[in-house]
């Protein structure tokens, strides 16, 4: 019986580096910056989280305490009031990102959406006010059952928006 090998073709050496154009325009330009990111984050974590907290997202109430750690349980941001929903439209919509892409869907057929964020925000709207037409209130516990569709994402954040509401 001879001696048969197969190759794998599993295995990936070659690197292939973004245009100048693109990295340039990266919020982490390169491997060294993301390197750099990575031990500042892996020295101080807390700090770390405290800085991207405080600076990528829209605090109604800024926490007391960054994390209450007691295993197995850790707390983040404990104190903090913050809304997803705001987060990722309305903060949005009073700059150049109102008519940007928010979300691009693809379906198996071919089919697709593009919704921006304005688009978007005017959908979770809608869906919040049916929702709550409905008699769905702050704190009701909510099952979503749907296929991976924009109407699971826009249902979710409406959720997320009667929350506060």
């Amino acid at each position: 019986m001879s001696d048969i090998s197969i190759e794998s073709t599993l295995q990936e050496e070659r690197l292939f580096s973004p245009p100048a154009a693109f990295a340039q325009a990266a919020q982490v330009k390169s491997l060294t910056e993301y390197e750099a990111l990575y031990e500042r984050a892996q020295a101080n974590p807390e700090q770390f989280w405290a800085e991207l907290a405080d600076t990528e997202l829209h605090w109604f109430k800024k926490w007391d305490k960054v994390l209450d750690w007691q295993p197995p349980f850790a707390k983040w941001f404990t104190g903090g009031k913050i809304n997803i929903s705001y987060n990722c439209l309305d903060r949005h919509l009073t700059t150049w990102r109102k008519n940007k892409a928010a979300l691009i869907w693809e379906g198996e057929p071919g089919d697709s959406r593009t919704l921006t964020y304005a688009q978007l925000h005017r959908e979770v709207c809608q869906m919040a006010n049916a929702l709550k037409q409905m008699g769905v209130a702050k704190g009701d516990l909510v099952g979503i059952y749907m296929p991976m569709i924009p109407e699971a994402a826009i249902a979710m954040l409406a959720l997320s928006l009667i929350h506060i509401s």
